[in-house]
């Protein structure tokens, strides 16, 4: 009797172990967690391409798109000529902005070095001597010139982090992202408090744009819309708060996690050039506020003439017509804008 029923035993052991493990194994399968849309390397930074890193000598190449990715990070920290560090709210366009750069200054060719993550990051990392850390990895470079947004780079000139002058060169407006398509039907800020749909914006903790989103909503819903996209939504979940705007936000929602999210429309309109299945929702006029973004030396820059070079490199023609190609527009032509 019992040598009947072992094979029968047998294989429901066989069978309970292959169940145990295919859902287990499930848990580490990002296209598990991801309702709407298959886990793709392609969504995963970084996006620009080979423009991003100039250095002529790669070595060996070791990017593991979700494992090791350094997207914010650019070109040879060790001993760079130039090294910038750029509130990423633009870091599709250093890359044509540094290769042109080059062309004009041959003596710069693969020896500049920029970041490109929110720039109240790149204020700590200043104030922290230029150490950062990355995973396992921690490194230091001293920044010969800060950009963002020109509120932010006065302060840091009261603080004593930067010099005079400062230098603001282009303007941007906020926009509404969303998945390529709009499956979610979002027509305008005022969407944004309707239940049930799923926000990632920008954490006001970390990131200057939150500010002018929060201007925007009220300019849009008063006080009740900014209260429910970023208290009542975040409370229950439904708003996703970031902690690096300009690469959480696309990819959140190409992975499903969210419906919409406002950034700089700018953004919106690289992740469409690039092909990623990404759509823009704008925001008008009287509802939308505008950036202006602004730069400066570094105190105790270690190349301040150089950072003086692309400090007036970055007001030329041959600047502006690659910030046009994605919405920028030069600071001159705004007779009124919101630092």
């Amino acid at each position: 009797m019992n040598r009947e029923r072992k094979p029968n035993f047998a294989i429901r052991i066989v069978l309970k172990r292959l169940i145990v493990t295919l859902a287990f194994g499930a848990l580490f399968v990002p296209g598990a967690l991801f309702a709407q849309a298959p886990p793709n390397s392609k969504f995963f930074p970084p996006w620009e391409g080979p423009s991003a890193n100039d250095v002529e000598d790669h070595g060996l190449e070791f990017t593991v798109p979700e494992v090791d990715n350094l997207p914010d990070f650019h070109g040879n920290p060790i001993n760079p000529k130039l090294a910038l560090f750029v509130g990423g709210n633009y870091f599709f366009a250093m890359g044509p902005l540094v290769e042109t750069f080059e062309r004009l200054h041959p003596e710069f060719k693969g020896r500049i070095y920029y970041e490109t993550i929110p720039p109240g990051r790149l204020a700590t990392q200043i104030e922290r001597g230029g150490t950062i850390t990355v995973g396992n990895m921690t490194w230091t470079v001293q920044a010969d010139a800060y950009f963002a947004g020109l509120r932010g780079v006065k302060r840091l000139v009261e603080k004593g982090l930067l010099e005079e002058p400062i230098v603001p060169y282009v303007t941007n407006q906020l926009a509404i992202m969303v998945p390529k398509g709009n499956p979610a039907h979002v027509s305008g800020l005022t969407d944004l408090a309707r239940p049930g749909l799923r926000l990632v914006m920008p954490n006001p903790e970390y990131e200057g744009i939150a500010r002018q989103i929060q201007a925007a909503l009220r300019k849009a819903g008063g006080d009740t819309l900014e209260k429910i996209v970023y208290e009542q939504k975040v409370r229950d979940g439904s708003t996703i708060l970031t902690a690096i705007h300009h690469r959480q936000t696309p990819l959140d929602l190409m992975l499903g996690r969210a419906d919409a999210g406002v950034t700089w429309q700018s953004e919106a309109i690289f992740e469409e050039q690039v092909g990623n299945p990404i759509s823009m929702v704008p925001i008008p006029p009287e509802q939308n506020v505008t950036a202006i973004y602004a730069g400066a030396v570094v105190k105790k820059a270690q190349h301040p003439e150089a950072a003086k070079l692309w400090l007036n490199y970055i007001r030329s023609q041959e600047a502006m017509a690659i910030f046009s190609r994605y919405g920028f527009k030069p600071y001159k032509e705004q007779k009124k804008a919101e630092p």
